[in-house]
């Protein structure tokens, strides 16, 4: 988006919607191929440190329309910091994991090309652009952002072997990064998947999984973003074992 555009466009509002509604006023995307639209959805949890940042890198993204951030019922004041930086805002109210964040953000899409992307990447949202690039290009339906190396050893790779593994048992492809939460979906892309997606961290995954056996084309790109990496705590053994329980339902799930 450029500067002229960012100056001039109305200060944004949080807002307060159930589920069954969209955002007031909704603006249909306009596609063409000289200029497609692109509306981004970043949900987040209690990201008032980063969001900003975020939301501006993720703007700064050529063909990006819209940004739209879920606040997942966050006890600081990431709502507020989204608006203030440009954002749309959605408050779920109450924390419905990341699953139902997204499934609330994508409901609020007029249509067009869709990039996801985590609350927590700072300026390096804006790596969204090389995501984005094979699915404009017409050659990929999923395109999703692979992580450099991290620069520490944070777990051991369990949540995504199982991950991996379920994608390879149910569709028989191999994917790298299925947990990333970084990937843009073409307009065929997001009617198929008809804003049906698995409950927490088992999003990622099941997106992986639904698309594939729908016969669409998914990609992997190396970008150059960074996130906050988790360490051997307590919260953040607590956080992969919620991730490896919600990876689990997503694939078991779909066993049939």
């Amino acid at each position: 988006m450029s500067e002229q555009n960012s100056m001039s466009e109305p200060k944004r509002t949080a807002m307060n919607i159930p589920e069954s509604a969209s955002i007031n006023e909704p603006r249909p995307a306009v596609i063409d191929e000289l200029n497609p639209a692109v509306t981004v959805v970043i949900p987040a949890y209690n990201e008032e440190a980063a969001i900003a940042r975020t939301v501006a890198g993720a703007r700064a993204v050529p063909g990006v329309t819209r940004v739209i951030v879920v606040d997942d019922g966050s006890t600081d004041k990431t709502a507020e910091t989204a608006a203030a930086a440009g954002a749309e805002v959605i408050r779920t109210g109450t924390n419905r994991g990341k699953g139902g964040a997204l499934k609330l953000g994508v409901q609020a899409v007029q249509g067009g090309f869709l990039l996801l992307l985590d609350a927590d990447l700072g300026e390096t949202a804006g790596e969204g652009e090389k995501i984005l690039a094979p699915v404009l290009a017409g050659e990929a339906d999923l395109c999703i952002g692979r992580f450099p190396a991290p620069r520490k050893k944070a777990g051991c790779g369990l949540v995504r072997t199982l991950a991996a593994a379920g994608i390879i048992l149910l569709t028989g492809l191999k994917i790298t990064a299925p947990l990333s939460g970084q990937r843009a979906l073409s307009p065929r892309a997001l009617a198929a998947l008809d804003n049906r997606f698995a409950p927490g961290f088992g999003v990622e995954t099941g997106i992986i999984i639904d698309l594939a056996r729908k016969k669409m084309v998914i990609k992997e790109v190396p970008v150059k973003m960074t996130h906050r990496e988790t360490g051997w705590d307590l919260k953040s053994c607590l956080h992969r074992a919620r991730q490896f329980w919600d990876v689990f339902q997503a694939v078991a799930g779909r066993r049939v």
